[in-house]
């Protein structure tokens, strides 16, 4: 009994469900010689190509960049050793989902002699207790579970669960390969766009490559969507397929244009205090399956730039938001992200220490090894001693309100402000520590020099 359903593809109107899917996806490679790239894992000869040839293949993860092949990989490998193969995506499936699969795999081995091939598409969105539900089906081999991961494993992959992984890199795809792959899509008639009779003019499949940067997925929509908008039977231009792309044809990808529009647009309306905008720009983030934890990332480094010591709590409830969301996973962590993004949004602003911060590292640039000065230089030895380190320097815990009128630049800075707090928030504070402490400073020097 096939408890997975295994048959034709449904009808719809007369056409059969692969002529209705997107071209990327009905011109996924069914053998292995219509693979393009990755040659250096898959190739004849390699140990995972002689693994899936003797049917000896166990838990993995591929690891790549989008587009790369990494679904199509996994498909493969199943139907090569006439395994089931079930996918699944971290983003949206639960583990409770896959688990109720999984306990039926042993049996169905022993009916079968088929093994099941589980795929789980962004394995690392799982956070470590969902991941680590896993361990026993892996060990115990009711499974071969292939994931696949544009972050790097060692950092999302708990380590229980990787060490019984066998990982596998994949490269972006060349432009030699990316051209094959368009090239049979055009010729091919029976999934792909042969019967549309088009033709590429002089420089086209090289804008075509150039705006897919590696991942086929993008160049294939990218030539679907122009050949949809031309019609059959006509010649493809630069000037068209500039046309489609600039349109916002590839609505949102993750290493793309518009992600970087998507997350600056996020960034701007924070630091611009609308908690509402701010909100939407999160959605869209997380509805077009951006990483969680990239956009904590970028949020963690917003607390320290347009936020700092006029809230200092910001980047630490930007740290715990991380934490958390790594304990809760998604759906669940996103409403923590949610939190802090309003939190930020409505936090005083500052980018005070971020502006201090740049002056100091364009000095330390440009200015060279200034020396440090005698007094505040360590002296562990007595060559140092004698030579004068750290003589003179003054204890400021045995000074007034610990202030003392020592200089602490080299020579050549001598009196450089960077740091030059707004009276905004908790920052309001050190404004006015500050300016006593000059005050104070001035006064010491002027009691010095008399």
């Amino acid at each position: 009994m096939d408890f997975f359903n295994e048959g034709k593809e449904p009808e719809v109107e007369g056409k059969t469900f692969e002529g209705v899917k997107p071209l990327a996806d009905r011109m996924r490679p069914r053998t292995f010689d219509e693979f393009v790239g990755q040659e250096k894992i898959i190739g004849q000869g390699t140990p995972l190509r002689k693994a899936i040839e003797s049917d000896k293949v166990t838990s993995l993860i591929f690891w790549g960049p989008p587009g790369s092949g990494k679904t199509t990989l996994a498909a493969l490998i199943a139907h090569s050793t006439r395994g089931q193969f079930i996918p699944f995506s971290a983003v949206v499936s639960g583990i409770k989902e896959i688990k109720d699969i999984i306990s039926k795999a042993g049996n169905y081995y022993k009916m079968s002699g088929r093994r099941t091939y589980i795929f789980i598409d962004e394995i690392h969105r799982f956070n470590k207790a969902q991941q680590d539900a896993f361990l026993p089906y892996v060990e115990k081999g009711d499974i071969v579970l292939i994931g696949a991961t544009t972050e790097n494993p060692s950092f999302e992959v708990i380590s229980p669960l990787l060490s019984r992984l066998r990982v596998y890199v994949l490269e972006r795809l060349s432009t030699q390969a990316l051209e094959k792959i368009i090239n049979r899509a055009l010729s091919d008639s029976e999934i792909g766009l042969g019967k549309m009779n088009l033709k590429l003019a002089d420089g086209a499949l090289n804008f075509i490559t150039a705006a897919a940067d590696g991942d086929a997925r993008r160049g294939l929509t990218l030539l679907e969507t122009t050949a949809n908008f031309i019609g059959e039977g006509k010649e493809i231009t630069i000037e068209t397929l500039k046309d489609v792309h600039q349109r916002g044809v590839l609505v949102y990808d993750k290493a793309g244009e518009e992600h970087y529009n998507i997350i600056s647009a996020l960034h701007k309306t924070i630091r611009g205090g609308d908690p509402d905008a701010a909100l939407y720009w999160l959605a869209r983030m997380l509805h077009a399956g951006d990483d969680p934890l990239y956009i904590v990332r970028r949020l963690i480094r917003f607390a320290a730039e347009d936020i700092g010591l006029a809230d200092p709590y910001a980047l630490t409830l930007a740290m715990n938001a991380r934490d958390a969301y790594h304990f809760l996973g998604s759906p669940e962590g996103e409403l923590v992200i949610a939190e802090l993004v309003i939190y930020l949004a409505c936090a005083p602003k500052s980018n005070s220490v971020y502006m201090a911060f740049e002056q100091a590292m364009k000095d330390a640039n440009e200015k060279g090894s200034l020396p440090v000065p005698l007094w505040i230089r360590n002296a562990p030895t007595s060559l140092m001693k004698a030579l004068d380190y750290g003589k003179g320097y003054k204890y400021a815990h045995e000074f007034e309100d610990a202030i003392t009128d020592q200089e602490y630049f080299p020579e050549e800075l001598k009196g450089t402000q960077y740091y030059h707090p707004r009276d905004v928030g908790r920052e309001s504070k050190i404004k006015d520590y500050l300016a006593k402490y000059n005050e104070h400073r001035r006064k010491l020097m002027k009691d010095k020099n008399e």
